[in-house]
């Protein structure tokens, strides 16, 4: 009896390759699904330990009565006169530090090994990075929500009504996304979670305080007031209290959403990089 030999199905040997099967071409439509399967196993996280919502909860309350009541007279003279100045900068100051997680985070499933899991997985790469600040965009609208709710409670009355409200918060979410992703390329670069928010404060607190989120520019020395004035926190201040409190698209929205648009162009590509050498 002569033996037969088959000769192998390219098909079937690139699926018992796993290499070769992890590696096949994905669709968009592919990548958007697995995007939308690592949010909602973000979500769940985020429900499953509560506390992850302290600093989109707890802390816009917590600021905005405590810089109110501590400055409100110094600055503005009474609490009252102080509030369109102030709440805006908390707007900003919480999408800063909400955005400041999604470094924190990552860093964290890189070092208990969920990525290796990931990486045996047939799914997009950058899945696993988008999905998360997907889902990260609620505790930036929960934040702005409750801090503009706090405000009103105090007797902020916004002069740009509901729609400039609705466009100061979108404003700020946008702010918040775009700068995660500073937050999570420093997630990929540094060695643990802790060496994260470390960097994150690092450039949180001199970006935040060296505004005019609290106190008025002129009211600073010229040295100061030089810096405040180019500091990017600055112009997305202004930018929200032209739309919540006057209602106007400025040009310094406008400023605000380009310089947002620069920043994703800048460390959207170098966050995916880190998340993709750590995957391969």
């Amino acid at each position: 009896m002569t033996a037969t030999t088959v000769a192998p199905v390219p098909e079937l040997a690139a699926l018992d390759d796993p290499v070769t099967a992890i590696r096949r071409h994905r669709t968009l439509a592919d990548t958007v699904s697995q995007t939308l399967v690592m949010a909602w196993r973000a979500l769940k996280k985020m429900r499953r330990n509560p506390e992850q919502f302290s600093d989109v909860t707890i802390q816009p309350l917590l600021f905005t009565a405590m810089f109110a009541y501590v400055f409100g007279g110094a600055v503005s003279g009474n609490v009252a006169a102080y509030l369109p100045t102030m709440i805006p900068g908390i707007l900003a100051m919480t999408a800063l530090t909400a955005s400041m997680a999604t470094g924190v985070q990552l860093r964290e499933d890189m070092d208990t090994g969920v990525f290796n899991r990931f990486a045996s997985l047939p799914m997009s790469r950058v899945a696993p990075i988008l999905g998360p600040m997907t889902a990260d965009l609620l505790r930036y609208g929960i934040a702005a929500c409750l801090t503009m709710a706090t405000g009103i409670a105090m007797g902020y009355r916004p002069g740009g009504g509901v729609l400039g409200v609705a466009a100061a918060i979108s404003l700020v979410i946008i702010t918040g996304w775009s700068l995660s992703w500073i937050f999570a390329w420093v997630g990929t670069i540094a060695r643990s979670a802790q060496a994260v928010q470390g960097m994150s404060i690092m450039i949180l607190f001199p970006l935040t305080f060296l505004s005019n989120a609290f106190v008025p520019v002129d009211t600073l020395p010229g040295w100061l007031a030089a810096f405040v004035k180019v500091n990017p926190v600055s112009h997305v201040v202004t930018a929200v209290r032209d739309l919540a409190n006057d209602g106007v698209v400025s040009a310094q929205v406008v400023l605000s959403l380009v310089s947002c648009a620069i920043l994703v162009a800048i460390f959207a590509p170098l966050a995916v990089r880190g998340v993709r050498r750590r995957m391969s």
